[in-house]
């Protein structure tokens, strides 16, 4: 058992590092495509709102394998970590995107008016305004797409990265006659462990928000 946990554990700083890496890049592109849902303008909030169910339609795997073997710049493939990370950062874009979108539609529509009333700039009142009240409405969401992320994180070893589930799996072939499904367990418990402080995290950040409303 000892050998096989370290095995797997081999694996977890590549599983965060895809996760770290994937949230990241939807994080910050989630914010122009959410402008883009929200724009006034009928033919590009028509046309994010296509690439958006797009995205989101497809299953991660097929982006990933999509990406990792039809995307060559001239002779130079992708490696298996580019192809994880970029796969999972743009589903993790359209999805926060989504998120965003409806943190802002839940805040009153006179706070925007109240703002520009004050003489207040568009940027300022996005930013120190609406964007930190959408903020705090979106967070468990958000945080549910990270528990989400680290979880089809896994997926990233269909195509080579080494991370736990790749370890995993590894460790099973080298050793078919002890190991069984111990590997696969021993990861689905590093996985429990991993999650569960982030989501307590993330309860504690909500409350104290909530408190400082």
């Amino acid at each position: 058992m000892q050998d096989a946990l370290i095995a797997v554990l081999m694996g977890l700083p590549m599983t965060l590092l895809v996760t770290a890496l994937a949230f990241v890049i939807g994080a910050i592109g989630g914010v122009p495509i959410m402008l883009g849902l929200r724009s006034k303008w009928a033919p590009l909030r028509a046309t994010i709102r296509f690439v958006v169910d797009l995205i989101r339609g497809i299953p991660p795997i097929v982006w990933l394998f999509l990406i990792y073997f039809g995307v060559q710049i001239g002779s130079i493939r992708l490696d298996s970590l580019t192809a994880a990370v970029i796969g999972l950062g743009i589903i993790s874009s359209a999805y926060l995107a989504e998120i965003y979108r409806g943190g802002f539609t839940t805040l009153p529509r006179g706070q925007g008016e109240a703002a520009a009333a004050l003489g207040l700039g568009t940027r300022t009142t996005f930013g120190r305004i609406l964007a930190p009240q959408a903020l705090r409405t979106a967070l468990p969401s958000i945080t549910t797409l990270l528990l989400s992320l680290l979880k089809d994180s896994s997926i990233a070893s269909t195509i080579g990265v080494a991370d736990m589930v790749f370890a995993a799996n590894m460790f099973a072939r080298q050793n078919p006659a002890t190991a069984g499904i111990l590997p696969f367990f021993i990861a689905a418990a590093v996985y429990l462990i991993v999650s569960i402080p982030i989501a307590i995290a993330a309860r504690r950040l909500d409350t104290r928000l909530r408190k400082a409303q």
